[in-house]
């Protein structure tokens, strides 16, 4: 099962300037071996038979004839091969010449693009296709549709081909193509290199891939190209939906195919979830595209998955990780800030647990009380012990509320919770449901009234992971005024805590942080072991944060169904087939499938949890029911398990 991917190649072929007859033999080679690789498309630079850099022969009909004479070559080599390509040559009809783009398979042309806009060289050779009239060429003893709005289905994707500058237009062919259905562009290009232009360039097709969530595959012409006046360093890019999949070894002198799988899935369901996508679509007017039906491409057997699947979607790597906490971490601030301010609270109070969700939102506390110049004393840092607390997290607990100049506030919950139990008639030795959330109730009633004492509010500490796994007591550590951490992952809060270490915090305040991020994640409800150590710990009770993280990023974000989920994981964690699957043999099928299970099973049964959060700032993902997950707190989980088995 292709699970929606669809294989492409975008090839640099080696070339010779007007040899025709090698440079054919050089394409044919770049089909075979793309189709040997399980490609179901491959585009190739713009008028790669001749070569683009042929100046005034193209006014020569002696090259003209030669490059009709290489397509039937080409056509007659491939005839046996189901692979679509994508080539581009000059074609004439009657007095005109066009630079055109041709699609062909098992030997038949599918259809020839002629290009729109015209770099101003190319207007002394060629005219742009609303210069033409016709709808259909004589080419190769075949007559094949003509244009430059032609939109080529087939079973597993709808594409559509742009050529060169078009690109660079105000308003790019491939903008209506998207809202015509194509979801994947091919570009035949022929652009020169200049100091800086190939950062424009990959920011021009990057921003177009997301603007219309499409596909985009680029090819443009390399080594053998004149060198005349303008160097050509070869350009093969792959991008989805704005992030780029595969590209070229740019100033090779070596011939290169890059390949790597589009997602048409992912593509639409970015364009169902855009009502802007949509209402363009009512918009664009009355033009109609020529469809192409093209024969089966799809070759589910022989499928190999080579793109990379970010086993921790939520972190970026590199510089790029520094700037995402800076981002995340200044949003939670500017929302605190506006909640105080808005409420004209006094003071704001949180329990601090000596754990990774508490301590992030003590750091929020405290970066908002700088920015609005008030003491940090007026945040009520409240540590609560009871019968699962740990020396390790309270100390930490302490030495970070005292390092950062809160006020510091102990109250245990022990004796209450024990009179509790008294009241309930709840035996105290029975460590179940009961005695778990009786102490989280309790700790958030402590919580309630001491913001009632100080004319003040409770800052939530929960996080995104945990509102999906529904893992928070209702109406305990469920409950808050306002939830600085809720639309922030749990695999993300770790590198938040560790930047704001680096970069935010005296050495006191940061060895205790770092300790911190070192202590096994857990809610503390269940006393310790006879040597004082963490007994109850989440990740053995609910499932590793970074499987769960991964699950709920492709199940909200990308709308993936369960069986896709598992294959994506499987390929991000335990694929052993080469070096792209940066987590190898942690986790094997079973164990991901196991959790996945448990993912579904939460997610849906806890959504009454979810409908009834506490206000806070969306960061990236929410799962807030005023914004971005709307959902029945009784659907039924059935369908999606069934889809995983």
């Amino acid at each position: 099962m292709n699970y929606g991917f669809v294989k492409v190649a975008s090839a640099i072929p080696s070339l010779k300037v007007a040899d025709c007859s090698f440079n054919t033999q050089q394409i044919i080679s770049c089909i075979h071996q793309a189709e040997d690789k399980g490609a179901e498309i491959i585009v190739f630079p713009e008028l790669c038979i001749s070569g683009y850099t042929c100046q005034d022969l193209f006014g020569q009909r002696q090259l003209i004839s030669k490059c009709e004479e290489s397509l039937s070559q080409i056509l007659d080599s491939t005839r046996a091969h189901s692979i679509i390509s994508i080539v581009g040559m000059p074609v004439s009809a009657g007095s005109l010449l066009m630079n055109c783009a041709v699609a062909i398979q098992n030997g038949r042309i599918l259809g020839c693009i002629a290009k729109t806009y015209l770099s101003n060289s190319e207007r002394r050779w060629f005219v742009p296709s609303s210069a033409v009239k016709a709808s259909s060429v004589q080419l190769c003893s075949q007559t094949a549709p003509l244009g430059s709005n032609l939109l080529f289905h087939t079973p597993s994707t709808t594409f559509a081909i742009e050529i060169g500058e078009d690109l660079w237009a105000p308003i790019p062919p491939s903008s209506q193509q998207a809202l015509q259905g194509a979801e994947i562009i091919f570009n035949l290009s022929a652009s020169n290199e200049e100091a800086g232009k190939h950062q424009y360039l990959t920011s021009l097709i990057s921003q177009q891939s997301s603007r219309i969530h499409s596909g985009y595959v680029y090819s443009s012409c390399g080594f053998g190209e004149s060198t005349q006046d303008t160097v050509y360093t070869g350009n093969a890019l792959i991008y989805e939906n704005g992030a780029p999949l595969a590209q070229s070894q740019r100033f090779s002198i070596e011939g290169q195919i890059i390949i790597s799988e589009i997602d048409t899935e992912n593509i639409l369901n970015e364009r169902r979830r855009n009502t802007a996508f949509a209402e363009s679509i009512r918009l664009q007017g009355a033009v109609q595209p020529t469809d192409i039906p093209c024969s089966c491409t799809s070759k589910a057997d022989k499928f190999k998955l080579t793109r990379w699947i970010d086993p921790h979607p939520f972190i970026p790597q590199g510089e790029a990780l520094s700037q995402r906490c800076d981002e995340c971490f200044s949003i939670q601030v500017a929302g605190l800030a506006k909640r105080i301010v808005h409420t004209n609270a006094q003071s704001i109070v949180l329990g601090i647990s000596g754990g990774l969700d508490s301590t992030l939102a003590l750091l929020v506390c405290a970066k908002t009380m700088d920015l609005l110049q008030w003491p940090r004393t007026s945040i009520i840092g409240i540590t609560m012990p009871g019968f699962g607390t740990t020396d390790r997290t309270y100390n930490n607990a302490l030495c970070l509320m005292q390092s950062l100049g809160v006020t510091v506030k102990e109250i245990s919950i022990k004796d209450a919770c024990i009179q509790h139990f008294k009241d309930i008639g709840h035996d105290i030795s029975m460590h179940d449901v009961t005695y778990e959330n009786g102490q989280a109730r309790e700790r958030t009633q402590i919580l309630m009234d001491v913001a009632n004492q100080h004319n003040g509010f409770v800052v939530g500490t929960g996080d995104l992971s945990e509102l999906a796994l529904g893992w928070a007591t209702y109406n305990g550590d469920h409950m808050s005024n306002y939830g600085v951490n809720g639309s922030i992952p749990k695999t993300l809060i770790r590198h938040i805590v560790q930047w704001v270490a680096e970069n935010h915090v005296d050495a006191a305040s940061a060895a205790t942080l770092m300790d911190i991020i070192d202590t096994p994640i857990s809610p503390e409800l269940i006393p310790a072991d006879e040597q004082g150590n963490i007994q109850q710990k989440t990740e053995d009770l609910v499932g590793p944060y970074e499987l769960h993280d991964f699950f709920l990023y492709h199940f909200l974000r990308r709308g993936f169904r369960p069986s896709k989920i598992n294959y994506l994981a499987q390929q991000a964690f335990i694929r052993q087939d080469n070096t792209l699957a940066a987590d190898t043999g942690r986790y094997d099928e079973a164990t991901i499938q196991k959790w996945l299970k448990t993912f579904l099973r939460r997610f849906f049964s806890q959504q009454f949890k979810r409908s009834c959060l506490p206000d806070g700032p969306k960061v990236g993902l929410s799962l807030s029911p005023r914004g971005d997950w709307h959902m029945p707190s009784d659907a039924i989980s059935a369908d999606w398990l069934s889809d995983l088995e």
